[in-house]
């Protein structure tokens, strides 16, 4: 498993910009596909975006296309997710998981389908 804690949250005002970093523990990472998750207060869960351990497969939800870019660097065990345009809806604690796989390209929009979590990190877009 991979250990994973997120960091660079806050409050920031709408139209504004944040850059989530996770940084993560464990040999594993480099063969670990990697998510961003949000959950907002009294909803449930929601994917964000995830990427490949590749780095070659991408995929985004339809509501951040466009404003938030998932990146990794394998080298630093760190997976980003800078986010511009925010908001008040994007108001959400974000959390990032990741799922060790074989498969380069293997992405998951699932939840349920990751190994390992971090503690989340909470993003206020507010006036």
């Amino acid at each position: 498993q991979v250990e994973l804690v997120e960091s660079g949250g806050g409050l920031v005002q709408p139209g504004g910009s944040l850059r989530l970093s996770c940084a993560a523990s464990g040999r594993t990472f480099s063969r670990s596909a990697m998510g961003w998750f949000r959950q907002a207060p009294g909803k449930e869960r929601e994917f964000v975006a995830t990427m490949s351990w590749s780095g070659g497969n991408i995929h985004y939800a339809d509501s951040v296309k466009g404003r938030f870019t998932i990146s990794r660097d394998n080298a630093k065990n760190t997976v980003y997710l800078p986010m511009n345009s925010l908001k008040p809806e994007d108001t959400a604690v974000y959390y990032c998981a990741a799922k060790t796989t074989y498969l380069s390209t293997a992405i998951y929009t699932n939840g349920a389908e990751y190994d390992s979590w971090g503690q989340g990190t909470q993003v206020t877009v507010s006036s």
